[in-house]
């Protein structure tokens, strides 16, 4: 029994050590799903158990292929590249309010479309928008990484963190917006008066005025059409408490569709730029937190926060924090998993569960191993030519997220 639990964290931790560092350069939904055939093959873990616990991400993974595609599509179409082109425009040749504006665009996006969109789709547009600048990109590509997290619970919507912390059950829009709606101002504003700060030299100086900008076509437009409206159906749906997985999927196809028929072009091209990957990548991540389940080690976590919780404040204080860093640790995705299923058995109060929340949505602006969101940003900038290695992403994240989680942390306990 020792050894099979001994073997189990063993393939859980090397499993979720390779989705973070990608040997061999390797996508990480290979290394998630080796980790999770390893624990079946080896008898760590009954094939009933593997399979409910993939059942239980379908709401995640709806939620994801719906915002994949609305993704997609306003990329084909050039939205990103206008909006980049826009705020370039609006800038008027000032560094500072080229960075002001793209960070303001990072919130939109991130709010409306998750933290995964300003990741992988807004990043490239600010990068080509920073070359027709002529501006230092750096500043502006920080802006992106860091508000992808810092706005992510503005709404339910904006991160999938944030299905997974609650288990596909959001809170009711009211609910949300009253625990979260002043925390997340605290985030953004800190976040951005620190980096604003922190880049100082780079942003001094000029850019260039003048930037071509495409018109949008029909299609641009009916994408951008296409997303407010999810945007709004999204938000009904939220306050009706209704699981946001199917909703977003059905608005996804429903403006890929229309997007297709209105440029006359297939979808066929469009499903092929989407990262797939990040499927399976969720579901082995499940199944990895499920064997720990089984193991007994998120049954102890439960109970620590369990006997925590007899004083809600200096629990939700400790357990935002310890799950603010640990997400750097192993990700936030599967610490958001693993704090799930342990407050799905503690049962703490409101507040040391917003406070969870709270960690695992800010914590990744640590490190850029904290978030597949941040993973996905390093990404984007690799392909353009530009890289930020760990070091020099710990230099911001090391005074951003600590004086951001104090922000938002405090704000939260004040609401009570």
């Amino acid at each position: 029994m020792i050894a099979a639990t001994g073997a189990t964290w063993g393939i859980c931790a090397a499993a979720t050590a390779a989705v973070i560092a990608r040997p061999f350069r390797w996508p990480e939904a290979i290394w998630a799903v080796a980790g999770a055939a390893a624990l079946l093959m080896l008898g760590l873990m009954p094939l009933p158990a593997a399979l409910g616990a993939v059942a239980r991400g379908l709401d995640v993974y709806l939620f994801l292929i719906g915002m994949m595609l609305l993704s997609e599509v306003a990329r084909a179409e050039g939205l990103f590249d206008w909006v980049a082109a826009t705020a370039v425009i609006h800038a008027g040749g000032s560094p500072v309010r080229l960075f002001t504006l793209v960070y303001v665009t990072g919130i939109v996006t991130t709010t409306f479309l998750s933290n995964d969109a300003t990741a992988v789709v807004l990043t490239p547009a600010v990068y080509a928008a920073a070359n027709k600048a002529k501006a230092d990109p750096l500043p502006l590509l920080f802006a992106c990484a860091l508000i992808a997290n810092a706005a992510s619970f503005v709404l339910p919507i904006s991160n999938p963190a944030n299905l997974v912390l609650y288990g596909g059950r959001m809170p009711p829009l009211g609910q949300w917006f009253a625990s979260f709606a002043l925390p997340s101002v605290a985030a953004i504003a800190v976040t951005f008066l620190v980096l604003r700060w922190l880049e100082r030299e780079r942003l001094a100086g000029n850019c260039t005025r003048a930037v071509e900008r495409t018109p949008l076509t029909a299609g641009g437009k009916a994408a951008f059409v296409g997303i407010v409206a999810t945007a709004m159906l999204l938000l009904a749906v939220s306050a009706l408490d209704i699981e946001l997985g199917l909703p977003t999927a059905i608005a996804g196809v429903v403006t890929t569709l229309a997007v297709c028929a209105i440029a006359r072009s297939t979808p066929l091209a469009l499903l092929g730029g989407i990262s797939w990957s990040v499927l399976p990548l969720v579901a082995g991540l499940f199944v990895l937190v499920e064997a720990l389940d089984l193991t007994g080690v998120i049954g102890r976590v439960a109970q620590a926060i369990r006997v925590a919780s007899a004083d809600p404040v200096q629990a939700s204080a400790t357990a935002g924090t310890v799950l603010a860093f640990a997400s750097n640790l192993m990700n936030n995705l599967p610490a958001g998993l693993v704090a799930s299923t342990a407050v799905a058995q503690a049962q703490p109060p409101r507040l040391v569960v917003d406070a969870l929340l709270i960690g695992v949505d800010l914590g990744p602006n640590l490190s850029i191993t904290g978030s597949l969101a941040t993973i996905l940003w390093l990404q984007a900038i690799r392909r353009e030519g530009e890289d930020v290695g760990f070091w020099r992403f710990l230099k911001v994240g090391a005074i951003a997220m600590p004086l951001a989680l104090v922000a938002a942390l405090g704000a939260r306990i004040a609401l009570g």
